[in-house]
């Protein structure tokens, strides 16, 4: 037994005689690297055969995000902005004609309008249908050519008769002609006898100037009544041309102008 042991412990001593001789003859580096030189071909094949398993270094995975993006070639065919720009100077081009033909039409209207608005003042300082019926009667008798003013009631006097009675009476013509139009003072309105006439531009003068102003625009009478005075003038006392012309809308209703003849020269 005790041989046993001192063989054990002797072994164990030459044992640690040429590990201690190992370490300091640099046997353990030379071991070392033999065994590391025989396992890097498996890390390395390993490596290689998972390179996306590998995870990315995050200075590397910062100089990748820090790279500027490469620029992207325009394509020929999406060069679109030119082309509307073209598009619209185009229709500008197309379009300036026209504006500058709308200036000329518009001239072209105005002086058609400028060339009619003379004719038409024509019309209303000659009265007709075209006098402004909130015109006044005597500045409307004074400037209208002789024998232009007409009714516009010409055809339709019944439809006015009563209200053109009772601006005849407003107006204080029933003080010389009666209430009802058969005389007084003045001749009666209701016999066939019209001393100037009957039709509605020698009415109008007649009433709005007088019988005085009435002759002196050459108008004359054309036959007679027992009247005691002259017709005095009463444009300024009717308020407006369409008054005066519903007015001589009564008269007609009781002696129209279609069934009495006017008097004899």
């Amino acid at each position: 037994m005790l041989r046993a042991l001192t063989a054990i412990f002797l072994a164990i001593g030459l044992l640690f005689v040429a590990w201690s001789l190992l370490v300091m003859t640099g046997g353990r580096d030379w071991l070392a690297a033999t065994m590391v030189t025989e396992k890097a071909p498996e890390k390395v094949a390993a490596t290689e055969e998972t390179p996306a398993e590998a995870p990315a270094k995050p200075d590397q995975a910062k100089a990748e995000e820090a790279k500027p993006a490469e620029p992207v070639e325009a394509k020929p065919t999406e060069a679109k902005p030119d082309s509307a720009e073209a598009e619209n100077e185009a229709a500008e081009k197309t379009a300036a004609p026209e504006s500058a033909a709308a200036p000329a039409e518009t001239a072209d209207e105005g002086a058609a309008g400028a060339a009619e608005e003379p004719a038409e003042a024509a019309d209303n300082e000659g009265g007709g249908t075209d006098v402004d019926p909130a015109g006044n009667p005597a500045e409307t008798a004074k400037n209208a050519e002789k024998g232009s003013l007409k009714s516009p009631y010409q055809d339709s006097y019944d439809e006015v008769a009563e209200e053109g009675h009772k601006k005849f009476m407003a107006a204080g013509c029933n003080g010389c002609h009666g209430g009802t139009g058969g005389g007084g003072m003045g001749p009666p309105l209701s016999n066939p006898v019209w001393v100037y006439g009957n039709d509605g531009d020698t009415l109008f003068r007649l009433i709005a100037l007088g019988s005085d102003g009435l002759q002196a625009q050459g108008y004359t009478r054309k036959g007679s009544e027992n009247v005691v005075g002259p017709m005095p003038p009463h444009g300024g006392i009717v308020k407006s041309n369409d008054d005066m012309w519903k007015i001589i809308g009564w008269i007609w209703s009781i002696n129209p102008p279609d069934k009495s003849a006017s008097a004899a020269e």
